[in-house]
């Protein structure tokens, strides 16, 4: 069975710990000898002290001289024990003979330890050995009179197992304090991280990993690019189309940590970050490669900390909305047709049940013949059998919506050299139709005619409606993005016109008067396949 992962909780926390327990164990470990060496030095210096007062006794040092009443020195050395809580006070002759002891039947008899040498030869100093009460710390001090002739000496002792119980007792403290420290780092590390979780929102770190590669593996993956920058203008995200984009216009491919300033110096980018406000189909000219942005701050707790911007290439937008067009124009001429065979088909079904079936001949051979001539017109004028379809569908959407369209075609049009124009001249068309349409829906004279003109490499298209007209002032704004008559979310159409008509290298004349109707005259230069072929 596999090991559930700790918890980031739970690591914090055995780290903090093991960091704290480590720390006050070294600490404690160097206090401890600190305190030993402390304690042990107090000890000696104690009984050293304690010898020297014995030793500069005149009742001790009289008696030694005269060695008459050394019970005097019994009681004192007894005395002096009880006093300073010491193991015992023996003072000696110096032959070595103990002249005081703590068990009184220990006088007269020679000193034990075999560490007394040095004294009675004049040395004072501090030694540890084992005499009749046990292990303990001895401070030897020799005893002089008046004329510095040493007497005598004295042996203070401390038991060793005072020594060590003194040791302990200060250790005590220090363990006390470690222990308090280390339930103050175990809260502390509770704390802390509860602390970091609430700030990760809950998050373990392989979930933070986990979706930290996800964003960027969809960051990536998007064809718009994408670059964000920090509160300070700093690029801190850059993906593949981004990159892309600004190779193809010339820049460095990734800008990360660079100043957007720097980097893009016509940048709207560190505006919005003071502004807040978001900013949508902004186009903006990137060393000659025209993009669409849209800009977006990231806002956290109200305050804004970022600005991020997705953005295409123009050209690549105008492709796509221009392939739509086509899609919608093919798909409302085909919606006509239908409509138009269903209501004839009502008719050839109304009068079956009727049973007027001379009446059914004649319609039914009116309508051929009617489909026939339209169909072998618009076959034999337009070569191109896509946009002669896309024709018969708009006049069928026309007679559909009970208006009068007028095609005339003066001469032949044959098949472009390029198939791709076939496309833009569906989005002119369609468009300049479609707007004819709109503007005849109030108009009592609802007509549009439709032209078409081929002639020296140049194909004229003219589309004349009787509907309300424009002012020149309205003439100057009809082809703006996003601007119509008609509501919101509309004025495409025209803009797209007005692409196609540039890409194709075209020219547009306008001509209108309020309540007269509008007239629109397209001129673009056209190669026949035939010409190509030549």
């Amino acid at each position: 069975m596999k090991k559930s992962k700790l918890s980031l909780q739970a690591i914090i926390i055995i780290f903090v710990c093991i960091v704290v327990a480590l720390s006050l164990g070294i600490t404690d470990l160097i206090i401890s000898k600190r305190i030993t060496s402390s304690v042990e030095d107090t000890e000696k210096e104690k009984a050293l002290n304690v010898a020297k007062m014995v030793s500069l006794s005149p009742l001790v040092i009289d008696d030694l001289e005269r060695l008459t009443n050394t019970s005097e020195i019994q009681a004192f050395a007894n005395q002096i024990k009880d006093k300073t809580n010491v193991n015992f006070v023996v003072v000696m002759d110096m032959k070595g003979i103990r002249l005081s002891h703590p068990d009184p039947s220990e006088v007269g008899k020679l000193f034990r330890g075999g560490d007394e040498g040095p004294v009675l030869q004049g040395k004072e100093y501090v030694s540890i050995s084992k005499g009749i009460l046990g292990p303990s710390m001895r401070a030897f001090t020799p005893i002089k009179n008046s004329q510095g002739k040493q007497v005598g000496a004295v042996a203070v002792g401390i038991s060793l197992e005072n020594v060590t119980m003194a040791v302990h007792k200060g250790r005590m403290g220090m363990v006390i304090g470690t222990l308090i420290g280390l339930l103050i780092g175990v809260v502390g590390a509770v704390g802390l991280a509860r602390y970091i979780k609430k700030i990760l929102l809950g998050l373990e770190p392989p979930a933070i990993a986990r979706l930290l590669e996800e964003r960027s593996s969809m960051l990536q993956s998007v064809r718009e690019g994408i670059i964000a920058i920090d509160q300070g203008g700093k690029i801190t995200l850059v993906n593949k189309a981004a990159r892309k984009l600004f190779k193809k216009a010339g820049l460095e491919e990734n800008p990360m940590g660079m100043n957007i300033e720097e980097y893009l110096p016509e940048t709207r980018l560190t505006r919005i970050v003071k502004s807040g406000k978001t900013e949508i189909n902004q186009e903006q000219n990137l060393h000659g490669v025209t993009i669409l942005v849209n800009t977006v701050p990231v806002v956290v707790k109200n305050q804004p900390v970022g600005v991020i911007a997705t953005f295409r290439d123009k050209t690549e937008v105008q492709v796509l909305a221009e392939q739509l067009t086509g899609v919608r124009n093919y798909a409302d001429a085909l919606r006509a047709q239908a409509h138009e065979f269903m209501n004839k088909l009502h008719v050839i079904l109304g009068l079956v049940r009727t049973e007027q079936y001379d009446a059914l001949a004649n319609y039914v051979s009116e309508t051929v013949n009617h489909r026939e001539t339209e169909m072998g017109f618009m076959m034999k004028k337009i070569q191109d059998p896509v946009l002669a379809g896309f024709l018969i569908g708009k006049l069928s959407f026309a007679r559909e919506s009970g208006a009068s369209l007028l095609f005339d075609c003066a001469s032949k049009i044959p098949k472009p050299a390029n198939p791709e124009i076939t496309h833009e001249l569906i989005t002119i068309i369609g468009n300049l139709f479609d707007n004819a349409m709109d503007a005849i829906a109030d108009s009592p004279n609802k007509k549009v005619d439709l032209k078409l003109d081929y002639a020296e490499d140049i194909l004229t298209i003219e589309v004349k409606d009787t509907g309300v007209g424009m002012t020149k002032s309205l003439q100057n704004k009809i082809l703006d993005k996003g601007f119509s008559t008609k509501g919101d979310n509309r004025g495409f159409g025209l803009y797209l016109l007005a692409q196609a008509i540039e890409k194709l290298e075209g020219d547009m004349i306008i001509s209108s008067k309020p309540g007269k109707g509008t007239n629109f005259a397209v001129y673009i230069p056209y190669k026949a396949e035939d010409e190509q072929n030549d």
